[in-house]
């Protein structure tokens, strides 16, 4: 078995295995289940870290530091599985030897699913992410207790937290789409029980919200995975899966196949032999193929994915250069004009290359994913789930889960169903946007200092969605890199910020026993440490330059700038200059709020203690990464944008 597989499956299930392990304690050892799964998260932790030298080191600077776009191609994701499954299909013992960092295992061959794994430098960062703030939300739950009750019930608690933590990490790292819904689904029940039991007086009511907004969005997804498995895929696997294919089918069905000799029989399975699929990465190049058949007024030519096709034009040119016999030309030609008939047959064919299901299937999964974000109107659940969230919870929350439907925006949506992407660019953009402003805004307007959190994840979140979707022409591809890469950066600096933001919130909550901001007043004086950490998150959630929350924005504004649908480049300028704006209204609402709890003087709360050591723990990694990574972002970008700009590079440069 591949080493890359056991280290990535590692990194999924050892939460799962340390809560399992819960199950050993006794009743009253409540401290030692703490620390049990305290060293469960700190284990995956040094995972992932130890995943990340070792994918650093032998793909990123294995390729050299130029990133030019050989480089990106050679490292994607596309082009190490193409690598591993030709290693697999001849045999080779090197498959078992390379840590090329994507592994597949037949998991229910009947139905073509893998347990196929992968990491990239749009996954990796997520993944680090996830380990980093699981490890201090769990350092942050020892002192976890039901609201008003007197147990606590930790072991129940400790064990919905780590295989909450399995599913965030199985769906960072699963390339079947199959199996990322698995994922995504193992992390509903969890979260909702976490808020439900251990939440606030409203817990039922938020969880129940949570539960149906989340599992409304399952429902689009599950749809259109049920769509791309009953599509044919099999002009986007290599000719040897097709041959396979074909053979399976001679031996099921032979009898009815015409023909009367084996290769006859053969011949005629490859014919009609279909490829149902799970695969995100043959998805993706169906995608791509639908892009460029679509784009090109459904010219078949356009079409570079197939690789059988592309086999047949190599062999073609490989002859012609080599001034082969007139004869051996003719016979490749004919070939390649065979396999190009059978393409084009089954583009024509297939729903999957129209312009309805395109559209259908990448607004179902939007919807699916713009509820996670959320994007607006289906971010109503957001507040009252952080509201009534324990703190660890809320971190959790809003740190990894409002990340994975961006994830999945970038990873599943955009390139499963880019020409809908391209053709819809201008109004996901003005959602993003819209998120943005409304955000903010509705930011200003809370007293409940967890509800105005909640409101600025929704704006902060919201420059994700307009990186992401100012797409470009090729001519200009770098200003939809920024976007992109931006984009991607703003999911990192926000998980740092929002759940330091959520950390420090619980800290005054558990000494004062509420969240009015109009009730605070004063608590610099009692509490100097903890306000000077708190201004230094909270600045760096309102983008001062220097800080985290800076870089991501920042970039997304410049690309949006560039963005130019239909050729209207004012569309891109407003949008950039209303996302501009709303930093003077993040500003407004962050620096009003530092004011209204740490200015002034409150005799009430003069006997605060201040932050203690063990909330330090909690606050200070984070204060630190959102310095870091403000001051020097090339310590994320150099390893994470050769992946995020080659997923740009396949969109862009489909028009012949």
């Amino acid at each position: 078995m591949e080493t890359d597989l056991i280290w990535m499956t590692l990194l999924v299930f050892v939460p799962s295995v340390f809560a399992l392990g819960l199950l050993l304690f006794p009743r009253k050892w409540e401290d030692a289940m703490c620390w049990w799964s305290l060293l469960g998260t700190a284990v995956t932790l040094g995972i992932s870290i130890a995943i990340f030298i070792n994918y650093k080191s032998g793909v990123v600077d294995r390729q050299g530091p130029n990133n030019t776009r050989a480089d990106r191609v050679a490292m994607s994701l596309d082009a190490r599985t193409a690598a591993m499954d030709e290693a697999a299909q001849e045999g080779s013992s090197a498959q078992f030897k390379q840590n090329d960092w994507v592994a597949r295992y037949p998991w229910i061959a009947r139905f073509n699913i893998d347990y196929f794994l992968g990491i990239d430098g749009i996954s990796l960062p997520l993944v680090l992410l996830t380990t980093l703030l699981s490890f201090l939300a769990m350092l942050a739950s020892f002192h976890i207790k039901r609201y008003d009750k007197g147990d606590r019930f930790v072991r129940g608690y400790c064990m919905l937290f780590l295989l909450l933590e399995t599913g965030m990490l199985g769906t960072f790292v699963a390339l079947d789409f199959f199996l990322f819904y698995i994922f995504w689904e193992v992390m509903l029940l969890p979260m909702y029980f976490l808020i439900g039991i251990w939440g606030g007086p409203r817990r039922e009511y938020a969880a129940i919200k949570f539960f149906l907004y989340t599992l409304l969005g399952s429902v689009f997804i599950l749809i259109a995975l049920l769509a791309f498995y009953f599509s044919n895929m099999r002009d986007f696997v290599s000719d040897k899966v097709v041959a396979a294919r074909a053979n399976r089918l001679v031996e099921t069905e032979g009898d009815r196949l015409p023909g009367q000799q084996p290769q006859e029989k053969l011949a005629a399975a490859k014919e009609v032999v279909r490829v149902n699929t799970f695969d995100l990465i043959v998805l993706a190049r169906a995608g791509r193929a639908a892009l460029q058949y679509l784009g090109n007024d459904r010219n078949v030519d356009a079409v570079t994915v197939a690789p059988a096709v592309e086999e047949a034009k190599a062999k073609v040119a490989a002859l012609k250069e080599a001034n082969a016999a007139a004869d051996d030309i003719s016979r490749a030609e004919k070939e390649l004009a065979a396999l190009k008939a059978g393409l084009n047959s089954r583009l024509e064919s297939e729903w999957f290359f129209t312009p309805a299901f395109q559209l259908t299937m990448f607004l179902f999964l939007l919807i699916g994913f713009a509820i996670k974000v959320p994007v607006f109107p289906f971010h109503t659940w957001l507040p009252d789930a952080h509201v009534e969230a324990p703190t660890p919870i809320s971190m959790i929350l809003a740190g990894v889960l409002l990340k994975l439907g961006g994830y999945g925006i970038i990873r599943i949506a955009y390139p499963i169903c880019p020409w809908a992407a391209e053709y819809l660019a201008a109004w996901v953009a003005a959602f993003g946007v819209f998120n943005i402003v409304y955000g903010a805004f509705a930011a200003m307007a809370q007293t409940d200092f967890k509800k105005l959190v909640a409101y600025s994840s929704v704006s902060h979140m919201g420059y994700v969605i307009l990186g992401i979707a100012v797409w470009n022409s090729a001519a200009n591809s770098d200003a939809w890199s920024w976007g992109m890469n931006g984009a991607m950066y703003q999911m990192i600096g926000h998980g740092i910020t929002s759940a330091g933001m959520f950390f420090l919130v619980g800290v005054i909550y558990d000494r004062a026993h509420h969240r009015n901001l109009d009730n605070f007043r004063g608590l610099f004086e009692p509490m100097p440490l903890y306000g000077g950490v708190s201004a230094i998150i909270f600045f760096a959630a309102m983008g001062l330059p220097g800080m985290c929350g800076f870089i991501g924005e920042v970039m997304v504004v410049f690309s949006a700038w560039k963005f130019a649908p239909g050729g209207h480049q004012w569309i891109g300028i407003t949008f950039a200059i209303l996302a501009a704006l709303t930093v003077v209204l993040t500003a407004a609402y962050i620096l009003w709020t530092l004011q209204r709890v740490f200015m002034g003087t409150n005799p009430a709360y003069k006997n605060y203690p201040d932050i203690t050591v063990w909330e330090l723990c909690c606050a200070i990694p984070l204060v630190i990464l959102a310095v870091v990574l403000g001051v020097f972002p090339p310590l994320v970008l150099n390893w994470m944008e050769p992946s995020v700009t080659h997923l740009v590079d396949t969109l862009v440069s489909f028009r012949m």
